[in-house]
């Protein structure tokens, strides 16, 4: 799940939320969406490999 901020930036958060925080974890923040989507792509290959 991608968000972007107030900075410009744009932040990769978690699917779930986190039962301790109720919150989302926070997996990175990064200057363009592109660069957002790559790493949501890399997560997801390494959850199943």
């Amino acid at each position: 799940m991608i968000r972007k901020l107030p900075s410009g930036g744009y932040r990769l958060y978690s699917r779930k939320k986190d039962p301790r925080t109720g919150k989302r974890r926070n997996l990175g923040t990064f200057q363009t969406r592109d660069a957002a989507e790559k790493h949501e792509r890399e997560v997801q290959y390494f959850k199943r490999h």
